[in-house]
C-alpha cells in the first residue's frame, strides 16, 4: 500500500503555503488522510473519499474541488481487520496504544493510517483561518490566526498517520490526528481526546509518493532550516 503526500512539512513549516494541486486531484490517490488548504486556510480531513474543511471556529464543510493543496498525506486505506478500544483517557494513551499496534507487526519503520470510528467523550482540537503570505513560517501564522475549541459526547471518525522517526522534516514523526463528526459538520487538527467506545482499523504502507512545487519559488526556501522543535510544536503540539 502506498501513501500520496503533497510537498513536505519542512515547506509547510517555513511558509510555504501556495496550491501544488487540487483537492479534486488529490483524492484522485487516496479515500482517507490529512492536510490543510493553501494559505493555511484550515485542517482538511479526508474521509471514503470526500474531502473536508474545518475553519478557526470548529465548522466543517465539504472542500471545493478547486481547492488548492499546499500539504497532504493521503492513502487507500485497507478496509479489512480491525479491532475494538474503549475508555481511551487522553491522546497520549491513543498514540501509545497504536504504536504498540504496529510495533508488534514489525512496522515501526513503515508509515501507517489509522481510521477509528466511534463514541468520543470529548475532542480537543484546533484549526485556522486563512493567511495570505511568502516566507511566513507556520509557527507564526498559526499565532495569529489558530484557535482551540473542544467537542462533547460526539460521534465522528479520527483519521491518524504515522511517520517513522527517520523521515522527520518530510513529516512529523509520530501520529498526527484529525477529527471529523460523523454529521460531517465539526472538526479539526486534533491534540486531546477520550474516547468512550470504538472501532480501529490500521494499515501499513510500505511506498511513498511525493509531489513537490512546480514553480521556482519553491526553490528559494532552505528546507534545512525548518526548526525541528517548531515543526513538532504546530503539527503535534497541545494547541498552545
Amino acid at each position: 500500500m502506498k501513501i500520496y503526500q503533497i510537498s513536505t512539512l519542512q515547506a509547510l513549516a517555513l511558509g510555504y503555503s501556495r496550491a501544488v494541486v487540487t483537492v479534486k486531484e488529490l483524492i484522485e490517490h487516496g479515500d482517507l488522510g490529512l492536510g490543510t488548504f493553501e494559505d493555511v486556510n484550515g485542517e482538511m480531513i479526508v474521509v471514503d473519499g470526500e474531502c473536508y474543511r474545518a475553519d478557526e471556529e470548529g465548522n466543517a464543510w465539504p472542500a471545493d474541488p478547486d481547492m488548492g493543496v499546499p500539504f497532504a498525506s493521503v492513502a487507500k486505506a485497507d478496509r479489512t481487520g480491525g479491532f475494538s478500544v474503549s475508555d481511551i483517557p487522553d491522546m497520549e494513551k491513543l498514540k501509545e496504544l497504536l504504536t504498540m499496534k504496529i510495533e508488534e507487526d514489525f512496522g515501526l519503520n513503515s508509515m501507517h493510517v489509522a481510521r477509528i470510528d466511534g463514541r468520543f467523550t470529548r475532542v480537543c482540537a484546533r484549526s485556522e483561518a486563512p493567511y495570505r503570505s511568502h516566507h511566513v513560517d507556520l509557527k507564526t501564522i498559526l499565532s495569529k490566526n489558530q484557535k482551540d475549541f473542544a467537542f462533547e459526547e460526539v460521534d465522528g471518525t479520527m483519521v491518524c498517520i504515522y511517520y517513522p522517526d527517520y523521515m522527520d522534516g518530510i513529516n512529523a514523526p509520530g501520529w498526527h490526528v484529525h477529527f471529523l463528526s460523523r454529521d460531517r459538520t465539526k472538526g479539526g487538527h486534533v491534540f486531546d481526546l477520550e474516547i468512550a467506545d470504538a472501532s480501529i482499523r490500521l494499515a501499513k504502507l510500505t511506498q511513498i509518493e511525493i509531489q513537490l512545487p512546480t514553480e521556482p519559488a519553491f526553490d528559494t526556501y532552505s528546507l534545512k532550516e525548518a526548526s525541528e522543535s517548531d515543526i513538532k510544536e504546530v503539527e503535534q503540539g497541545d494547541g498552545k
